[in-house]
This record gives structure tokens, sequence and C-alpha cells, in this order.
């Protein structure tokens, strides 16, 4: 096989591993419904990784959370670990978690997330932002905003908007 053969080959399936990793988010952007979510500051911007914020989604937290310093989504504990499904219903304007589960429910809003580190990851943890806006931005968490979320039918979601409700 000629090198411009090879190189092609490699150049394709680098794209390909690219898509796969970017896939459930641009799904949810592409496909997803958007869903209101009210949201916290929970970690100012860090300076190795930039402006950002990571948020606290105070309703979407367990139950078995302790609900006076938690922090993030809490935990399924159940000895498990691997997928979790956080279904949701609507609370007024904005969307909370009405259970967890491990299986995939059928149908409905809800969120597909990871307990595998140390923390529940749903892909919509962190928002990154221009290095001006940062400082409004935690302003805005600290007096109460709402995240706009979409959300695909696997449970796939993306951080589209952080804004005041």
């Amino acid at each position: 096989m000629n090198r411009i053969a090879v190189t092609a080959v490699v150049a394709v399936g680098q794209l390909a591993l690219v898509g796969l990793g970017v896939a459930p988010q641009l799904s949810a952007r592409l496909t997803g419904d958007t869903y209101l979510m009210a949201v916290a500051p929970l970690d100012p911007i860090d300076p190795f990784r930039g402006a950002y914020v990571s948020l606290d989604y105070p309703d979407l937290r367990h139950e078995s959370s302790d609900s006076s310093d938690a922090t993030g989504l809490g935990a399924l504990d159940d000895g498990e670990e691997g997928d979790v499904y956080i279904i949701l219903v609507r609370q007024g304007d904005v969307w909370a978690a009405d259970e967890w589960n491990r299986e995939r429910p059928a149908d409905g809003p809800y969120l597909a997330c990871d307990d595998r580190s140390w923390q529940i990851r749903c892909g919509i943890e962190s928002w990154f932002l221009p290095q001006d806006d940062a400082a409004a931005t935690e302003d805005l968490l600290r007096d109460g905003a709402v995240a706009e979320v979409r959300i695909d039918g696997r449970g796939n979601a993306a951080l589209v908007d952080v804004r005041a409700p």
C-alpha cells in the first residue's frame, strides 16, 4: 500500500473517532428538545482550564444527598457504578429529577449520566465562556439562573445557555 493510501486511512480513522467522541453532544444539540433547569455556581474560574463555571443543579440531586452542604448531583448508593438515568418532571417553569434508575426509561424526558468516577457526570456540568463574561456570569448564577439544556431521545444532554429566569 502506498503512503498516500495509508495516510488517508489513518486520517479517516481519526475523523471517525472524533465523530464518535462528540456524537452525544451533537445529537442533543441538533435533535434534542429544550428544557430549563435551575442552576447555581459550584466552582469559580480555574486558571488551568480557563474561564468556565462548574454548575450545580440543586433540583437534580438524589434524595439521599445531604441538602445542607451537598454539591453536585449526589450518588445512587446501590453498590453499582455505570449508567444512571435521571427521569425529569416539570416543576413550574423548570425541570427537576423525579427518580433515578440504572435502566434506560422507555420514554419521557431523562438524562443519561455516568457515575463511574467520583462524581456523577451528565455532560452539562461546565459552562465555558470568554474571560470577560466570567465575572458577570458568576454574579448571575448567585442571583438565581436557569440553564437551557437540550436533551435528545437517548438522554444525551448539551448545555446551550445560562441566563436569568
